[in-house]
């Protein structure tokens, strides 16, 4: 099978030094190219034996690329993508520029008139093991959220067979490492202030909200995300109301039917899942628990794996036509 190139735009972020990582492991795909997201930058010397050099943007380079990742902040790929496409290559956006489908929606979201609303209908939300042949057939993927995906990869099933009781609320209960508020330091980020610590933060009005309501075809979704003092690694609790006589037994065997035989979902028959099982993979461990007359489902990933880069090279595979699972397994580059 002939390598493919790709460029990493973005990536001297987290999700662009991760997606390096991966790549470097990778048996068929090449990156050609790791830029930043701003033209004029100084290079960045490699920080990584695995890494190259990062050079400031320049779009001519991705004319000879086939596939292009976009680890950008919000508003600042839409221009990118354009130029990507324009050349005829595949993209797969980390950002959140493409996630949601309604322009106003992101609008109001994101503070501003989105910056490309020609190319909102055609982006596939590439929440992979749901999306599957699409993704495939796609030229332009929204990469979900983290957030998101550790939230609806247990929870959409279970919609889907109408198993929830479709008037109860379902409160997602989330907690991140630090790395998934991006590279840039804050206040709120700071060793000394993440340290022994931990808060809620985002509370009724986090942006992920109406990408879940989106994907997930209900508004009822409760979500409040949390600051864990750890710099990678997220673990959702999500509380759902089954619907009459069904009981967790029959939820956790949904999910185990709908993802056997899937690389990168595991359904526990018990135990609980924690984050030392699927740091620096590409993995979403799920379980189901009766709690009352609730059941509990837990969902452990790894923010910037699954979360993140992992995703977007598990769905740039299936765009370039190579193997789903390459670089992605046990013996990448660590």
């Amino acid at each position: 099978m002939t390598t493919k190139t790709v460029a990493v735009v973005g990536a001297s972020g987290y999700t662009g030094r991760e997606l390096l990582r991966l790549l470097a492991g990778h048996p068929r795909l090449r990156a050609a190219a790791a830029m930043t997201a701003r033209p004029g930058a100084a290079p960045e010397p490699p920080a990584f034996p695995h890494e190259p050099q990062i050079e400031p943007l320049d779009l001519r380079r991705l004319r000879d690329v086939d596939g292009v990742f976009l680890c950008t902040p919000h508003g600042a790929a839409s221009e990118i993508a354009r130029a990507a496409l324009a050349h005829g290559a595949k993209v797969v956006d980390l950002s959140a520029d493409f996630r949601l489908r309604d322009r106003e929606v992101w609008a109001r979201t994101y503070g501003s008139p989105h910056p490309a609303p020609e190319l909102l209908q055609s982006a596939v939300y590439g929440l992979t093991e749901h999306a599957r042949e699409a993704v495939a057939g796609a030229r332009l993927v929204a990469n979900p959220g983290c957030y998101p995906t550790s939230i609806l990869l247990p929870l959409l099933p279970l919609l889907q067979a109408g198993l929830l009781d479709p008037r109860a609320p379902i409160v997602a209960d989330s907690k991140s490492g630090t790395s998934g508020a991006g590279k840039a330091a804050t206040d709120r980020t700071h060793f000394g202030n993440v340290h022994e610590n931990f808060c809620a933060y985002g509370v009724g009005n986090h942006r992920h909200v109406p990408e879940l309501h989106q994907a997930a075809g209900t508004d009822r979704i409760v979500f409040t995300p949390h600051l864990l003092p750890t710099f990678r690694g997220m673990l959702s609790t999500i509380y759902v109301q089954p619907a009459a006589g069904v009981s967790a037994d029959a939820l956790r065997g949904c999910l185990a039917e709908r993802y056997a035989g899937e690389p990168f979902v595991t359904v526990y028959r018990k135990g609980q899942p924690e984050l030392a099982c699927v740091l620096r993979s590409n993995h979403c461990h799920v379980a189901v628990a009766a709690s009352g007359p609730l059941v509990v489902l837990t969902a452990a990933i790894d923010n910037l794996g699954k979360g993140a880069s992992g995703q977007a090279l598990q769905n740039m595979n299936l765009m370039l036509g190579l193997p789903e699972t390459d670089g992605l397994l046990e013996g990448t580059v660590a």
